[in-house]
């Protein structure tokens, strides 16, 4: 199992290595297809609190504990979004749209940028090995909806990183690296699950309670954005589509 683990949080990594295709596509383009690949993200990492993170913390807990480890989760990812990602986009159409003094105020952050995603990637491999280690069945929607997320969040650190005044080959590989600490998040939850056998509710918990936070604090209001009824529609089918995805995998599994 240990092995798995480590092989899905590489998986994680790769859409960190898709972030040069935001400077190669238009950018009314690019924004089309955020708008719709953020709606899905949005409705995968519901989907997989509603169907697996919630029942299964609870299941793994008391309901009343599991209710408070899931309350601290969401504190914690609010507290790190505030320090860390103050200047920080995910792929939001005016991370793209800089002028030449943006830029130079986002130069300042580019290192700031980088940290505040090592930490996020660190989470995103503890939370998949705490979901492996409980069952495989709980690893695979989570791993799913953690690299869902990934594609847009990656996109836009990779455009941030060169707008802030990196080349691009560094901006990717530095991007690339950075998405690897989620190997090392899933490193620590393995030892810390192999130690501490109760743990793994509680990082269950924890993470059901970060990923309400980044649905329905970041991604959700990101496509409320849109003023077209038919992209509105379009985004809701999407984020329909990403709910019931995560659902028929909880069911055929």
């Amino acid at each position: 199992m240990e092995a798995y683990i480590l092989l899905s949080t590489i998986l994680v990594s790769i859409p960190s290595l898709l972030g040069a295709s935001v400077l190669t596509i238009r950018e009314e383009t690019l924004h089309r297809v955020l708008i719709f690949l953020i709606a899905f993200s949005a409705g995968a990492i519901m989907g997989a609190v509603y169907f697996d993170l919630l029942p299964e913390a609870i299941e793994q807990l008391e309901s009343q504990v599991a209710l408070d480890y899931i309350a601290l989760g969401f504190i914690i990812f609010f507290i790190l979004e505030r320090l860390i990602y103050w200047y920080h986009g995910h792929g939001h159409r005016e991370d793209l749209d800089s002028t030449a003094s943006e830029v130079t105020s986002i130069r300042g952050f580019v290192y700031l940028n980088l940290l505040g995603d090592a930490i996020h990637n660190f989470l995103d491999g503890l939370i998949i090995a705490a979901s492996y280690t409980i069952s495989f069945d709980l690893g695979i929607p989570t791993n799913l909806a953690v690299t869902f997320h990934e594609f847009p969040q990656e996109m836009g650190d990779y455009g941030l990183l060169v707008y802030g005044g990196l080349s691009r080959f560094k901006a990717l590989l530095l991007n690339f690296f950075i998405a690897l600490i989620s190997v090392l998040g899933s490193i620590t939850g393995i030892l810390l699950t192999g130690r501490f056998g109760g743990i793994s509710g509680i990082l269950v918990a924890l993470a059901a309670g970060g990923f309400i936070y980044l649905g329905a604090s970041e991604l959700i209001p990101e496509i409320k954005r849109e003023r077209s009824i038919s992209k509105s529609l379009g985004q809701l089918s999407s984020f329909i589509l990403g709910v019931t995805f995560i659902r028929f995998l909880e069911l055929v599994s």
